[in-house]
């Protein structure tokens, strides 16, 4: 299979993978997730292939994630099986990447959103730059963090993946190594040789040419975060929030305000789900759950109002947390994912 998004090549002893689609920040189609299950299977099975290298192009982004808009315009033209597609397969690659026998490097140097996460998170080395921004802001669009995060999200140290899901709060450069979502910190002008040593098919490389990272903002708000994450229901910790009074939490409300009340319902149940999970349950969760959340209203809403008309408020479909269905979100986290 040849897609000229997706380069992908043995260059010394390492499987190279560039994200070929600038214009669009790198984001993921079909094809292009096809692609990279080709290039994965391709350098799992060559002797030659050490370790692989994953990139983006353009110097903007490593990847923003999936093509939503895609997604929403197939759902509004009623044939939401394409999207299904999408879904299943780039939930099955976060597994694959998962069980990859090689070192997985990503190689993260802008915006990493989304499914850009789940190209990265389950490998072995996520490195990024500083100006690296990491996030999974789906609650923002109706939808909620996926590609594997009900597994990933409640096993970053204490309240932070609740944190994280809930607001889809941006990690600045290093701020993702302290968070738990990257594990090394390179400079940006250091990358190239980093990737240069790389393709001698050594992983340790990425030790030599990372730095430490020193507690930053992550770690001067983490006992806000304990102290209002970790609390339990959607509920309590918006009372929470409210009750810290700081400009640290009114930011947190703010970014929950904008935010579907059906999506946050549906991240905050998932997330206490997920703890329980391993990675390959959570994925089938996942898929259940895409296929219901591209259907519900807050989806084409969203994806309208911030990637469309970019900017334009959305009118959510409860419009109040207080008007979910807490019957509807358990149900649409079955625990029988294939009835689902």
């Amino acid at each position: 299979m040849t897609d000229p998004r997706v380069i992908a090549r043995v260059e010394g002893t390492a499987g190279t993978i560039l994200l070929n689609r600038p214009e669009a920040l790198n984001a993921q189609d079909l094809g292009m997730v096809e692609a990279i299950v080709e290039a994965l299977e391709r350098f799992r099975d060559d002797p030659a292939v050490r370790l692989v290298i994953l990139e983006g192009a353009g110097g903007r982004a490593f990847c923003a994630g999936g093509d939503i808009r895609a997604v929403r315009e197939a759902v509004l033209a009623g044939d939401a099986a394409p999207a299904e597609r999408f879904f299943a397969l780039e939930y099955a690659l976060c597994g694959t990447i998962a069980r990859f026998p090689k070192p997985w490097i990503s190689l993260i140097d802008g915006i990493c959103m989304g499914g850009g996460v789940g190209l990265s998170v389950h490998g072995s080395h996520r490195v990024v730059t500083e100006a690296a921004t990491v996030a999974m802001p789906e609650t923002a669009i109706g939808f909620f963090p996926d590609i594997g995060s009900s597994h990933v999200l409640p096993r970053l140290p204490g309240a932070i993946g609740n944190w994280l899901g809930l607001t889809g709060a941006r990690l600045r450069g290093a701020e993702a190594v302290e968070a738990g979502l990257a594990t090394h910190f390179c400079a940006r002008d250091a990358l190239p040789a980093l990737r240069q040593a790389l393709l001698s098919g050594d992983a340790e490389a990425v030790e030599a040419h990372c730095r430490p990272v020193r507690p930053g903002a992550v770690a001067a708000t983490r006992e806000a975060i304990e102290r209002c994450f970790a609390v339990g229901t959607l509920p309590r910790i918006v009372a929470a929030l409210e009750g810290e009074n700081s400009d640290w939490s009114r930011a947190q409300l703010a970014a929950l305000r904008r935010c579907s009340p059906t999506a946050l319902s549906v991240t905050r149940e998932m997330l206490r789900r997920g703890a329980a999970w391993d990675l390959d349950t959570a994925l089938q969760h996942e898929l259940a759950l895409a296929r219901r959340m591209i259907r519900h209203p807050d989806f084409s809403e969203g994806v309208r109002a911030l990637l469309v008309e970019r900017g334009d408020q959305p009118r959510w479909q409860p419009a109040t947390l207080e008007e979910v269905d807490a019957e509807a979100i358990r149900a649409a986290l079955s625990d029988h994912p294939a009835e689902a």
